[in-house]
């Protein structure tokens, strides 16, 4: 009578747990939904280990274009962080994507105007945006390495064939026919056999035991790819498409895959069914056997594992971009000037983004490549001075240390690079032609080369001179104090000529400068625009607000003041510096 009250006392305590289990599995998942349904565009913070970087950029180093974002670029825009920003994706496939969509400038409007539409329908129908990313939720992520890294490294394992396998298993059958001849030998013969099958087993279970992840991604894969071809999404018709060709390809790795994909070491968990499934694995070597099949599936399709990754990947991207412009929406905040003064319009006459419209290429040629820019601002800033700008030819900006220049430059840097990549655009209007994009701004020298700054810089200038002279599309470039790492004669003189070759017909040029004197020389080539400070009651203003025409003030030596510096030192700077500009000649 014990036993039974003891079986009886397990088996209500395993019914509560499994009880317990699925209220808080189905809480969460009710927890999750409702999340993505309302607070999906909250701007959440994410672990961002070095690893991970690592990983982001396999799908885009693995799908190389031209006029892509190169290295110097996206780090002179701090495109980490605009990519952080709006990682609003929930699987390494999405977020890979994204990536591979933030550095790939779109040079015509269908593929634009096309993530348009899934933006939108999925803004529009927050019932299948839920379930699209409540499946590819599933899909989650790779851990250290991305699956691509796994799949280029398919060939390090050679030509893998089951025939040793299935061989030494056909043995037990006339193993277990001599039981009945010589039952001693045949008991010997066998154990001996099951010996050598687990002693082998685990030699080759190493070899494939990395490459059983990436294995269990893909299947997943396969699994929510199928769980989004149940969605009515119209406008990603022709990726459901591709999905359902795809997984039909790929079948054949489905068929008894539990044998590679279901937990192993079941022992560690108590599970006696999961015990005795690693005994005839390590025996019979079934998961072996069905690794080497699906490998050789993998193999010969992994095309269609790529168009599993890009559609999830851009299905997740429309999603991120809504919830972008969504974010922001309720984010931006009206900015004031250092008067307290409103730096630009009411929240409820302006706009937070807007849709960017393209010059065709008639249209850029005529009368030189044309940008507008109207009240833009950078998409990290939750509090930005807006400014616009509409200009034709290449544009220098003067003005003091952290009077707005650099900003300046990176706002309408990323609008361009926003514009042609994730058809958003932090401004009010964005009108241009397609551009492949350049800067010249956030370098340092390079110690493991040995090259200095200077080298690092007219290196990263020539680079944009070269893309420009055998380029088929106008180049859009931003260079930010050219030239400073060398003296002040040869800087100028070289400036001169470099800023003049980045003024020809094919190029648009922002340039930033401390150095006056470009303003006259490149006045024919190139319009003057300014940020200025008010420095007064013993302290420094900025307001931040881009101005037609060239600086006219200089407050440096006035800034030495307000940090403490003797009188003696400021006054003496003062009037070396107006007898400079008096004379031309350093006393």
């Amino acid at each position: 009578m014990e036993y039974v009250i003891f079986i009886l006392a397990l088996a209500v305590f395993v019914l509560v747990v499994f009880v317990l289990e699925a209220i808080r599995a189905r809480k969460s998942k009710k927890e999750f939904i409702r999340y993505l349904y309302e607070d999906f565009d909250d701007i959440r913070e994410k672990e961002y280990p070095l690893e991970r970087y690592e990983r982001m950029g396999s799908f885009f180093k693995r799908h190389t274009e031209e006029g892509q974002l190169d290295d110097i670029t996206w780090n002179d825009l701090g495109m980490d962080e605009v990519f952080k920003r709006m990682n609003y994706t929930l699987s390494a496939s999405g977020e890979e994507y994204l990536y591979y969509t933030l550095r790939t400038l779109r040079q015509e409007t269908a593929s634009l105007e096309h993530l348009e539409e899934m933006v939108r329908f999925f803004g529009e129908h927050p019932d299948e945006r839920v379930r699209m990313q409540y499946s590819i939720s599933k899909l989650g992520y790779m851990g250290k390495y991305s699956l691509y890294d796994y799949l280029d490294n398919l060939d390090l394992l050679g030509e893998r064939s089951s025939r040793k396998h299935i061989l030494f298993d056909l043995l037990f059958l006339p193993l277990i026919g001599l039981l009945w001849v010589q039952f001693s030998i045949g008991i010997m013969a066998i154990v001996l056999l099951i010996i050598y099958n687990i002693v082998t087993y685990f030699k080759e279970k190493s070899e494939i035991d990395p490459y059983i992840t990436s294995f269990s991604y893909v299947m997943r894969l396969m699994h929510v790819c199928g769980e989004l071809e149940k969605i009515t999404i119209p406008v990603c018709k022709e990726e459901l498409d591709t999905i359902c060709n795809a997984r039909k390809r790929l079948q054949g790795m489905r068929q008894n895959s539990y044998w590679v994909m279901s937990p192993q070491r079941g022992n560690a968990s108590g599970d006696i069914l999961a015990v005795f499934l690693d005994y005839i694995r390590m025996v019979f070597h079934v998961d072996l056997i069905k690794f080497n099949s699906m490998l050789k599936v993998l193999k010969g399709h992994m095309s269609d594992v790529d168009s599993l990754v890009q559609v999830v990947g851009r299905m997740e991207t429309a999603a991120a971009v809504w919830a972008f412009r969504k974010s922001i929406e309720n984010t931006l905040s009206v900015a004031e000037d250092g008067a307290g003064q409103r730096a630009h319009c009411d929240k409820a006459e302006t706009k937070e983004w807007c849709i960017p419209e393209f010059l065709s290429k008639g249209e850029a040629q005529a009368g030189g490549l044309q940008l507008e820019l109207g009240d833009g601002y950078h998409p990290l800033l939750t509090k930005p001075v807006k400014n616009g700008i509409s200009v034709s030819r290449g544009v220098l900006l003067t003005g003091s240390n952290a009077s707005g220049k650099s900003t300046f430059l990176k706002t309408v840097a990323l609008n361009a690079v926003l514009a042609q990549t994730i058809h958003t655009c932090t401004a009010d209007r964005y009108e241009a032609p397609f551009f492949y994009v350049y800067s010249s701004m956030a370098l340092r020298d390079d110690i493991a080369s040995g090259e200095s700054y200077y080298i690092v810089e007219i290196k990263a200038l020539k680079r944009i001179l070269d893309a420009a002279a055998g380029g088929t599309r106008p180049i859009l470039c931003f260079v930010d104090e050219v030239l400073r790492g060398t003296n002040t004669i040869e800087r100028i003189a070289a400036s001169t000529q470099i800023l003049r070759s980045l003024s020809r017909s094919e190029i648009l040029c922002f340039a930033a400068t401390h150095d006056i004197e470009l303003t006259e020389l490149l006045q024919d080539v190139f319009e003057n625009y300014h940020f200025e400070e008010d420095v007064r009651d013993g302290d420094v203003y900025f307001n931040y607000r881009l101005l037609a025409g060239k600086a006219t003030t200089r407050n440096a030596i006035k800034l030495l003041s307000l940090m403490g510096y003797e009188q003696e030192i400021i006054e003496r700077a003062a009037a070396q510096a107006e007898n400079f500009a008096a004379t031309g000649v350093w006393k």
